[in-house]
């Protein structure tokens, strides 16, 4: 069998002059390789020529290619290995990708992987990467997600970044980060709806942990707590950069979720509340479940509970929701992890109304 001809996407400085180009495509013509497709890219004093291209000698090299560009004046500013996927431009690629994240916000990163052409995008701390550095790029979306995008093979242009930011903004505006509002009916026949937490609900957080038994506030706070102080409730609605889901049902608010960002960038902490007569109903399953979907659409691949050693409610809560989680000691607790990665979230008691999605308020 013949060896498959390479395909390589070379990104090119020419000088301002008329046939620049023309000259460079005669060049790698003479070299065997056919020019699959020609994009222009704006840049501050000119424009980047960026082609894709397949040799015809499957034994070229890019150091030929780079010859080529040279021996015509130009700079190759960044060559790399490129696949069919290459072939399809770049408003086309920005707007699949924006598809994909609005339909399953775990994909964020990948889609602004798309968009870039990067090699890798992660998402990191507010207080993480500060200059990473000329091959590398920091995006901040409107609701503080804050990525690191990375690139080996040329450094990112003005307009990639200014698609990228769009991209953010884009799912930003339309909640895909966030929590959305749910309704569900719990197997009793319950109605129960999963929203974003808001500082309105202070009183009603109050009067849920009134209503908890001694022994549920302790597994959820490792001390003896029976009224919460004011101060809490601010940070239990609003924890900084974290984010808090509320189960109400009527005017009651029955349950709390919390997710806030640990140390580690692809962690964050998972801790949950639920008002005794509410237990075993599936409402901590569907909790999770939320706050579960929310860490994959912040580029989370893990979020880890302290429970005490006797407790095994988180994790009997994770197995029902469809999540792979294990059990480790440490300093006392049980460090809970579980995987925000894979398969679906299984609701099991719990089924949503025909209505899925509800808006705020």
């Amino acid at each position: 069998m013949e060896p498959t001809p390479k395909t390589w996407r070379l990104r090119v400085e020419l000088d301002d002059s008329p046939g620049a180009l023309a000259r460079i495509t005669t060049r790698l013509a003479d070299r065997d390789c056919n020019v699959l497709a020609l994009s222009v890219i704006p840049v501050p004093g000119g424009v980047l020529d960026e082609l894709v291209v397949r040799g015809g000698d499957p034994d070229l090299l890019p150091a030929d290619l780079v010859a080529a560009v040279r021996a015509e004046g130009g700079r190759c500013v960044g060559i790399t290995r490129a696949d069919v996927r290459d072939l399809v431009d770049a408003p086309t690629a920005a707007l699949r990708a924006a598809g994909h994240a609005v339909r399953d916000p775990g994909t964020l990163c990948d889609a602004l992987r798309a968009v870039l052409a990067a090699d890798s995008v992660v998402a990191v701390p507010d207080s993480g990467v500060e200059d990473p550095g000329e091959n590398s790029a920091r995006l901040v979306a409107r609701d503080g997600t804050v990525v690191v995008a990375r690139r080996g093979w040329a450094p990112f242009t003005q307009v990639e970044l200014a698609r990228a930011r769009a991209l953010l903004d884009l799912l930003a505006g339309g909640g895909v980060v966030a929590p959305q509002p749910t309704a569900l009916v719990t197997g009793d026949g319950m109605a129960v709806v999963l929203r974003p937490g808001r500082t309105g609900d202070e009183d009603a957080v109050a009067a849920l942990h009134a209503r908890c038994s001694m022994g549920t506030l302790f597994n959820r706070y490792h001390a003896g707590v029976r009224t919460v102080p004011r101060r809490w409730l601010h940070r239990l609605l609003s924890p900084p950069r974290g984010t808090t889901v509320v189960a109400h049902c009527a005017d009651r608010v029955i349950a709390l979720g919390q997710l806030i960002p640990m140390s580690t960038p692809d962690s964050a902490e998972v801790s949950l509340l639920v008002e005794d007569a509410w237990q075993g109903r599936g409402v901590g399953t569907a909790l999770l479940g939320a706050l579960v979907r929310t860490a994959r659409a912040a580029g989370y691949a893990e979020l880890v509970g302290w429970c005490l050693p006797a407790e095994t409610g988180l994790v009997r809560t994770a197995a029902r929701a469809g999540l792979v989680a294990s059990t480790r000691r440490e300093d006392g607790l049980h460090r809970v992890s579980i995987s925000a990665t894979g398969a679906g979230i299984a609701r099991p008691g719990v089924r949503e109304s025909a209505s899925q999605q509800i808006a705020s308020g």
